[in-house]
């Protein structure tokens, strides 16, 4: 029997601040750059990294595929937007040291 997620993503969704449109070209996030176990920027489908700030920008202007922006003590960061597929979600990503 399939579970019906619309709600946890309705909820999932309203807890982000923005999602932005991403434009045509937007890069897609491949990986977390973290340390001390703590994400402190992305790995991108062209093999640049960016710092979180940087991430949120290029976000913010259409850079990036299938990211909302979420805030956390005062800070913004990029978060995935639900759709049901747990296999792209940021935190399924691999880990790179940053």
């Amino acid at each position: 029997m399939e579970k019906d997620n619309s709600f946890g993503s309705a909820l999932a969704r309203n807890a982000l601040d923005c999602i932005p449109r991403a434009n045509a070209d937007a890069k897609d996030i491949v990986g977390l750059v973290k340390s001390d176990g703590r994400v402190n920027g992305y790995q991108l489908s062209d093999g640049t990294t960016v710092s979180k700030e940087e991430g949120v920008a290029m976000a913010k202007n259409g850079n990036i595929n299938g990211v909302g922006i979420a805030h956390r003590d005062g800070k913004e960061y990029l978060k995935s937007i639900p759709n049901g597929n747990e296999n792209n979600n940021l935190s399924n990503l691999p880990s790179i040291s940053g």
